[in-house]
């Protein structure tokens, strides 16, 4: 069986991009919204742009920093993607109306790693969504990070909350070429997600993403 993990690229912010990504091989295209921090912001019409574009068995992603099940919704009759990306808190009430209005739509649940509350809180969300991402935001302090710092988080955490859901998990925050093979064989996640790690200077990189890539295939050999 293979076991290689699919591969969301995020923070895709032009169709250009978009056709990069899947043309070296990414399962999903992450298309952030408004953010209170962090890169890869695009306007809603691009995004629904980008969406209408996506070939069949690629994902569109709409990453949302919206905590109302309302508001989420409403953005998405705009973007239109196959699967949203809620970067904030939003408990399993509010997860089940958003789904309930979305039918056929992923639902993909954030959650930002820090220690042994992130597996509870895993544990909690995971049976309202079709797939946690685990990333590693900050929501205290003066600048709120919901994604694309750059920053890996505890793997071993991570491990734990793939053992303990029974859902599809994304593993994120700081992945690059160097370290993803490492990240796959210790964490075994469904898939991976990246943003900065194949990029220079914010624009995406073909050597980056094509090294990124083949670290991913190699690990599935290893496993």
């Amino acid at each position: 069986m293979d076991a290689t993990p699919r591969v969301k690229i995020c923070c895709i912010c032009s169709l250009e991009e978009a056709w990069i990504a899947i043309n070296h091989g990414a399962s999903a295209l992450g298309l952030v919204s408004e953010m209170p921090s962090g890169p890869g912001v695009i306007p809603e019409t691009l995004i629904a742009k980008i969406a209408r574009r996506t070939p069949p068995f690629v994902s569109s992603v709409l990453l949302t920093s919206k905590k109302k099940p309302t508001k989420i919704v409403k953005q998405h009759s705009q973007c239109m993607t196959n699967a949203i990306q809620i970067c904030d808190d939003l408990d399993p009430e509010s997860l089940v109306e958003v789904a309930r209005n979305l039918p056929g739509v992923d639902i993909i649940r954030v959650i930002h790693v820090h220690g042994e509350e992130s597996i509870e809180e895993a544990e909690t969300i995971a049976p309202f969504v079709d797939g946690v991402l685990l990333d590693s935001g900050r929501k205290e302090g003066s600048v709120v990070e919901l994604g694309g710092t750059g920053r890996p988080h505890n793997w071993d955490v991570s491990r734990r909350i793939v053992e303990a859901v029974e859902v599809p998990v994304i593993l994120a925050g700081g992945l690059n070429p160097g370290n993803v093979a490492q990240a796959i064989n210790l964490v075994k996640p469904f898939a991976v997600d990246v943003c900065n790690g194949v990029r220079t200077e914010g624009s995406l990189d073909f050597d980056k993403i094509q090294s990124f890539m083949s670290q991913v295939r190699s690990s599935a050999k290893e496993s």
